[in-house]
């Protein structure tokens, strides 16, 4: 699209099917590193990647021209094929259905940043389902528990 510019910057979460425990470290980097390449070959711009072993965050350049959906059903599918391919999970893996998508602006970009890349720290003290929860409340984002990540956490 010529002459189009834009700043739009979107925080992702999404989990994995269960919640189990199931982004092991012996092949999270090499996740990261493909989902990264996934996001760059659709023209988006990869800020910052990181996770737990059932859940990730991702921070994203968008350009205007993608619908944040399929660019995570992208993520979600190619990924999964990725590890069951690869076989780096004993079990077969699958990402849970639906997503988190939030805006910052340019200023908050860095604090995000440090943020998502604290994330094993963060989790120490406080489960998935409360991070995520928090999120919502704090985005005004109106939610039904029924349809929330599949929490076991509880």
């Amino acid at each position: 699209m010529a002459n189009t510019y834009s700043q739009i910057t979107i925080h992702l979460i999404f989990a994995v099917k269960s919640r189990d425990a199931m982004i092991l470290p012996a092949f999270k980097e090499r996740l990261y590193k493909y989902i990264t390449g996934i996001v760059t070959n659709q023209n988006q711009k990869m800020l910052a990647i990181n996770g737990t072993h059932n859940h990730i965050h991702m921070l994203l350049g968008l350009a205007p021209d993608i619908r944040i959906s399929d660019l995570v059903r992208d993520i979600k599918s190619d990924s999964s094929l990725f590890i069951n391919d690869n076989k780096l999970s004993k079990f077969r893996f699958y990402w849970q259905e639906g997503f988190g998508a939030f805006s910052y602006s340019k200023e908050q970009r860095d604090p995000v940043i440090k943020y998502i890349m604290n994330q094993e720290e963060h989790h120490r003290t406080r489960t998935f389902r409360e991070e995520y929860i928090e999120l919502l409340k704090q985005f005004d984002v109106e939610y039904n528990v029924k349809y929330l990540f599949d929490f076991f956490d509880t």
